[in-house]
């Protein structure tokens, strides 16, 4: 018998495995930016429900569980089946000059998007200098 031995066909696997694939994600696709004094991170959950998703933060970790579940009935017949379902789950580290005691989020057309405010003591400030005689005095105030 003669077997046949791709390496590279191993790594592909592996590589699906870990990583996922375009019609299997491993993890929710994200963005993440920052708009002013917030940073918004959006997550896509297409088909997900709303009561099926899990928001949680434990010290700078901030973690996302969803379930997708599947919409044909029981006993359907499939014919394709491409949307993955099942438990998904996603934690992002959050940076400490984030204020994730004030965490808000919401949900609307397959998009999870969560708001966090920048903390006060991180937001940029001004600091003005002011002359007594000979000596200067720093006097801290907000921008």
């Amino acid at each position: 018998m003669l077997m046949r031995t791709d390496p590279f066909r191993d790594l592909d696997r592996l590589a699906e495995q870990v990583l996922g694939t375009r019609s299997r994600p491993a993890a929710m696709p994200l963005e993440a930016w920052r708009e002013g004094d917030q940073f918004i991170i959006s997550f896509d959950l297409p088909g997900v429900e709303a009561d099926s998703i899990d928001l949680g933060i434990e010290g700078n970790a901030l973690t996302v569980r969803a379930e997708r579940k599947q919409r044909a009935p029981e006993g359907a017949e499939m014919l394709a089946s491409e949307q993955p379902r099942g438990l998904f789950s996603r934690q992002v580290i959050l940076g400490e000059r984030l204020d994730t005691s004030a965490i808000k989020a919401g949900y609307e057309a397959g998009v999870l998007t969560v708001r966090i405010p920048v903390a006060e003591h991180a937001k940029p400030r001004r600091i003005t200098v002011e002359a007594t005689g000979d000596q200067k005095q720093l006097v801290e105030s907000a921008v």
